[in-house]
């Protein structure tokens, strides 16, 4: 008999896709740490356009709310889509992911919402979906804690912008290693997004 290979969550560039929720104007003022989020998924879209990953941005009602921030970064040659339902698994999104995507690395906002809505559709998909957790926030810290509890509770993997990268290089002498390394290493924005639970910090740098 054939021995059961477990699913322990490996990243593979050649097989994931990078999913960012909803960055948008009208957040900015209301999000908990929306620029560190921001920031975060700027670092995760060029890692991923340098790896030539698959990139989707949705908007949501950008009638009403604007239209993606520009701190996230060149979207050129990016598919944006806009939509009204909350999760992104939209028609337009999931007929232009390609064939060979089985994990989906999700950023973005609202993690109680949006967020979740989106994970939830991927993971009855038989997607794997990985949450970064330092790129996903609300606009109320406890929604977001218990969004992640939910999400992991329902087979997510949580993981850190950093730590999806490497596991996205696996080796040191990948051919863009160095020009991701560099994205890496460049300072981040102080937040309370990596404390445990994702609450808020008692005070101090992280």
């Amino acid at each position: 008999a054939s021995a059961v290979v477990r699913c322990v969550g490996k990243l593979n560039s050649n097989r994931t896709a990078l999913f960012l929720c909803d960055m948008q104007e009208k957040f900015r003022k209301t999000i908990t740490h929306f620029p560190a989020i921001v920031d975060t998924s700027s670092r995760m879209l060029r890692a991923c356009q340098i790896m030539k990953m698959p990139v989707f941005v949705t908007e949501q009602y950008p009638k009403g709310l604007s239209h993606t921030v520009p701190e996230l970064g060149d979207l050129s040659g990016v598919t944006v889509i806009d939509k009204t339902q909350f999760s992104m698994c939209v028609n337009a999104v999931m007929s232009a992911l390609p064939s060979e995507i089985d994990s989906v690395l999700l950023c973005g906002i609202e993690a109680h919402a949006c967020v979740q809505q989106t994970s939830l559709d991927l993971l009855e998909k038989n997607f794997q979906v990985h949450v970064i957790v330092d790129a996903v926030s609300s606009r109320n810290p406890v929604d977001r804690m218990y969004a992640l509890d939910r999400m992991k509770s329902a087979g997510c993997w949580l993981t850190t912008s950093e730590s999806a990268v490497l596991a996205l290089l696996r080796d040191a002498s990948h051919p863009h290693f160095k020009e991701v390394q560099k994205i890496i290493w460049e300072p981040s924005l102080d937040s309370g997004l990596l404390q445990p639970g994702g609450r808020e910090p008692s005070g101090g740098k992280l």
